[in-house]
């Protein structure tokens, strides 16, 4: 088995390529920088240069290869960008699948992604693109829809803390009230190294979540009486967020964008069944633990 991922410099990339050599399986990753993943070629992984937007290096990178694994994913753009990195990026890796008679496709989408959700932001429209073509393609795939990833270094979950520790007043858009469950991103890596060739992951999609379900305010009184804060909510509406990220979601190091606030105001973002958790029985970090190791 050699298995190759995209995406495998990100924040969960490594995870999942990390989680794949655990297992003593062969890695093969499309990178656009070599010279700056030294830490997966210090783990054993054969890395090539190109990028997934680039049909060529995609299909010369996937030959040989008889399983992938695709995490490629932007959260920032106009919505040609999201189009050509994501939806085509992932057409241009299909095809090179295809030709090289790969066993199974493995994807990372994200929780929420729906066919109604596809017409609200560019990210959602990408991933349930990306999801219609890999379930189209005729190649055997496993679909994975992640909650919010939390990490020690990466994702929201250093975002939210700094805010926890920094302010005696945590501003929460809206009322608060969407419900989520975040899960580690060592947990999702988990998934994805077994899902690459377990025998009930065929052809199927599965939503991942933590083992804890929290809505906005829960979450950040959590943090905080994990860190041992005295935290006061302040909410702020909606319509104020999203002019404010207009403003400022082009600027270096804006928190939020616009899409981004529209996907904290939309539909819970929980797990709609048990399939992941009854197929895989994996154990889960709880909250206060992802919580604790980030500290």
């Amino acid at each position: 088995m050699k298995i190759l991922v995209t995406g495998a410099t990100g924040f969960i990339g490594p995870k999942v390529v990390h989680a794949l050599r655990a297992r003593d399986l062969d890695v093969r990753a499309l990178v656009r920088q070599p010279e700056r993943a030294t830490q997966l070629a210090g783990w054993g992984v054969d890395l090539v240069r190109g990028d997934i937007t680039d049909a060529a290096a995609v299909h010369a990178a996937a030959e040989g290869c008889t399983h992938v694994i695709n995490l490629v994913a932007i959260i920032q753009g106009r919505p040609a960008e999201f189009h050509r990195v994501m939806t085509e990026g992932n057409r241009n890796l299909i095809a090179a699948a295809k030709d090289a008679g790969v066993e199974r496709y493995v994807l990372m989408s994200a929780l929420g992604t729906s066919d109604t959700a596809k017409d609200t932001v560019p990210y959602f429209g990408a991933k349930w693109a990306e999801e219609r073509d890999v379930v189209g393609s005729g190649l055997e795939y496993t679909i994975f829809r992640p909650s919010f990833v939390f990490g020690r270094d990466g994702g929201a979950l250093p975002t939210f803390m700094r805010q926890v520790k920094l302010s005696p007043l945590v501003t929460v858009i809206g009322n608060g009230q969407q419900r989520s469950q975040p899960i580690w991103v060592e947990d999702v890596a988990a998934y994805f190294a077994q899902g690459i060739d377990h025998p009930h992951a065929a052809n199927r999609l599965f939503e991942l979540g933590g083992p804890d379900t929290v809505d906005w305010n829960e979450l950040y009184l959590t943090i905080a009486r994990v860190l041992g804060k005295r935290r006061r909510l302040v909410h702020v509406p909606v319509e104020l967020a999203r002019t404010g990220a207009r403003l400022t979601q082009r600027l270096p190091g804006a928190p939020l964008s616009a899409d981004q606030v529209a996907m904290i105001e939309g539909a819970d973002n929980v797990a709609s069944d048990s399939g992941a958790v009854d197929t895989f029985k994996l154990p889960l970090l709880s909250l206060e633990e992802q919580i604790r190791r980030s500290s």
